[in-house]
């Protein structure tokens, strides 16, 4: 490495420890990994044909490059819990819907690279419109978000509002700016309860998710009206293959996220977000989890916490999987692909953000 590599290097290592020591970063801060110990620290995941030699080696060097692309650009990587394994080699930030909202918001840095989903990357231009948001594959979409369109909705909205006039719109964080922009509040899985509890509406339309709805409906006495969309993720999983891992494994204790149908929600010791899922996972004396959400947040798990153990009823999410390191080094490189919205959708959806932000 240059000289001038190696100072970049140093002030990248020295800016995750300040980040670290804030409490900003949810992932251990550490000085780049050689090939070898990259190849070490995935075993873990117990797939080392994914993470071989030859590969770590490569993972390697694109981290290098990218924590120097960083100081160049003035960049700061957040990314969610579902992402691949070497995303988080580079993430100054790792977390949740809400938490990278929060993140976003707080950042002093120029340019925001999200490694998640399209309405992630949105959310953080929306709170950060001055700032250059990128996301490294702009095809990272999300088919809940994708199930409400705003036109629809105000028409949905409109059409309700003359039988319930008190009715407010609380839509589930993913969705479009454009559906945020007609949103009274908006919410995640791990504040979605709390946010309907202190919203002042008696009728609630919960949009787009019908399984969060209904988990959201059984935990209050508010009238909860459910859009019609789920996450095909979520959706797919299936009780069966739970009670299987009990079978085997009868002191598992079985974690679940409250996207799933209410089939899979019934056979859960805890119903959590994911970042409820690793405070969870930490804190209690258990020593044996079945994760019941996208594969992500397990592999998190089994990096971050080696002294449990973790099993996996998931899917994974083609749309999470589309980011890369080659892909979030092109970002920083190119300037690709940036989110670009317009004052109006920004100003709109920016009151439903920090009401959420507010109530939570």
């Amino acid at each position: 490495m240059t000289r001038c590599g190696i100072v970049r290097t140093f002030i990248a290592d020295a800016r995750r420890e300040l980040i670290v020591s804030s409490g900003w970063r949810n992932v251990e801060a550490t000085a780049i990994k050689d090939a070898r110990a990259l190849h070490e620290h995935f075993k873990a995941l117990g797939e080392t044909g994914d993470y071989g030699l030859e590969r770590c080696g490569e993972i390697r060097e694109l981290v290098e490059e990218i924590e120097e692309l960083k100081v160049r650009e003035d960049a700061i990587i957040l990314a969610h819990n579902y992402q691949r394994p070497e995303i988080f080699e580079v993430a100054d930030f790792v977390g949740d819907s809400l938490e990278l909202a929060r993140r976003g918001r707080d950042a002093e840095e120029s340019t925001i690279v999200l490694c998640g989903v399209h309405f992630m990357a949105e959310t953080a231009k929306i709170l950060s419109p001055e700032k250059r948001v990128l996301i490294p594959d702009e095809k990272a979409g999300c088919s809940l978000a994708e199930s409400a369109d705003a036109d629809e909705l105000v028409a949905r909205r409109d059409e309700l509002r003359r039988v319930y006039p008190d009715l407010k719109v609380v839509s589930y964080v993913n969705t479009t700016a454009a559906v945020k922009a007609v949103t009274d509040v908006c919410c995640t899985s791990s504040n979605a309860l709390e946010v309907v509890e202190r919203v002042d509406s008696r009728n609630i339309l919960f949009v787009p998710d019908e399984n969060l709805a209904a988990w959201v409906a059984r935990n209050t006495d508010k009238n909860i009206i459910a859009w019609n969309g789920n996450c095909y993720v979520h959706h797919q999983i299936r009780p069966e293959e739970i009670r299987k891992v009990r079978e085997a494994i009868p002191d598992v204790r079985v974690v679940v996220h409250p996207e799933c149908r209410e089939d899979v929600l019934a056979e859960a010791d805890a119903v959590l977000s994911t970042s409820g899922m690793i405070r969870y996972a930490r804190e209690t004396d258990a020593t044996e989890f079945l994760i019941v959400t996208e594969c992500g947040l397990s592999d998190r798990l089994l990096l971050e916490v080696p002294e449990k153990r973790f099993y996996k009823a998931c899917q994974l999410c083609k749309y999470m999987k589309m980011i890369t390191l080659e892909g979030t080094r092109d970002a920083l490189v190119t300037g690709q692909d940036e989110i670009l919205l317009s004052p109006e959708i920004c100003d709109a959806a920016r009151g439903a953000l920090e009401r959420m932000i507010e109530l939570s």
